[in-house]
């Protein structure tokens, strides 16, 4: 049975049958097989990340998104080092909350929903704070869809000679990421994100001299990324507890599925392209984009028109009985929803939904 719509969500997203179909196969996580698929995804990870297998490795995480964030966070920021969160979004504070959670000492420098972190500000923090360690933050913050600026923020943060902690969840493969030349030594994604596989698993690209400095710091024995890492190495792919396989056979072919498409560059392509179209077909009926700069191409939050009154659950239901399902808004502040154009989504279906879209309005309009 298939699904009856597509979502425009920033993950889970709409994903092809070829990888749906991988998930039809049951494999044991001991067979050297399937540590053999564990192995090609950490190596086609660094080809991603565009760095050296020498100098980086890729560790497979089980959990959502956020386990492997809390992964981090938990792992390498020792009890006498300090973490500078730089929070703009639900997604920043997530970071930071889950510092304080597992009692890792952090200072969180906030900015409003719709400003980028500043690399000069992330700078005085650190110049005013030498306890100061470590510095984490959000790519692509999807309460917003602000695209920030990780490039300008690793400048300074390797000048001060810390490390630097990204969380590109939703920004890892569809926008291109050169880590080592970005100064970033850890950066988490997952699986059912730009990759376009299924929930159930995220990964973390790593310097290895950094992974191998967290020996010992780790505050879970779950989520413990130096023990992950280090089975993982000594065991030619193993993972330490149970792994969620078929997630993994339809990763790998994601992968293979990324690489057809023509890579990275390709699917920045796309969903550029879709993005842009989006903002058009929607401003043209009225919406407004929220953003008024740093707009990423993942996702895109809206405001509802001025003129015509309704609510979010009415316009998703509408649109998910036509073939879609919409975001909620993330913000505080006015009557916003968010729509994803990443995962199997190409220009036919956004200008289906500004047809859907269309109708909804009119009937709305119709009944005033």
């Amino acid at each position: 049975m298939q699904n009856t719509y597509k979502l425009l969500t920033p993950g889970p997203l709409t994903t092809t049958l070829t990888v749906k179909e991988e998930m039809l196969f049951d494999h044991c996580t001991w067979d050297d097989d399937y540590k053999r698929i564990t192995q090609e995804i950490r190596a086609k990870l660094l080809d991603l990340a565009h760095v050296d297998e020498s100098v980086y490795t890729a560790v497979l995480m089980q959990g959502s998104g956020t386990f492997g964030n809390e992964s981090v966070l938990t792992s390498v920021i020792g009890a006498d080092e300090r973490v500078l969160v730089c929070s703009n979004g639900a997604y920043g504070v997530r970071l930071a909350d889950i510092c304080r959670q597992a009692g890792v000492p952090c200072t969180e420098y906030a900015e409003s929903f719709d400003v980028i972190p500043d690399a000069k500000k992330v700078a005085e923090y650190l110049e005013a704070d030498s306890s100061i360690t470590h510095v984490a933050m959000v790519h692509s913050e999807t309460t917003s869809g602000l695209l920030n600026d990780i490039e300008a923020v690793g400048k300074v943060v390797k000048e001060a000679g810390k490390v630097f902690i990204v969380d590109a969840m939703s920004s890892f493969a569809g926008v291109d990421i050169p880590m080592q030349d970005w100064g970033i030594d850890f950066l988490v994604s997952s699986a059912n994100k730009c990759i376009q596989g299924v929930p159930g698993f995220s990964f973390v690209i790593c310097r290895r001299d950094e992974l191998e400095a967290s020996r010992g710091k780790a505050r879970s024995l779950s989520l413990d990324l130096y023990a992950q890492y280090e089975t993982m190495e000594r065991d030619g792919g193993k993972w330490r507890f149970t792994s969620p396989t078929h997630t993994v056979l339809a990763f790998a072919q994601a992968l293979r599925e990324l690489e057809e498409e023509g890579g990275i560059a390709a699917r920045n392509a796309r969903y550029a392209h879709n993005n842009e179209l989006l903002i058009k077909r929607m401003t043209d009926l009225g919406f407004t984009v929220y953003l008024k700069d740093h707009q990423g191409p993942i996702i895109t939050t809206f405001c509802h028109p001025s003129d015509v009154s309704f609510t979010f659950k009415e316009m998703y239901d509408y649109v998910k009985a036509r073939g879609y399902v919409l975001y909620p808004g993330k913000l505080l502040e006015g009557d916003t929803f968010r729509v994803g154009n990443i995962g199997e989504i190409y220009p036919a279906d956004i200008e289906n939904l500004a047809d859907i879209l269309s109708d909804f309005l009119s009937e709305k309009r119709a009944a005033l």
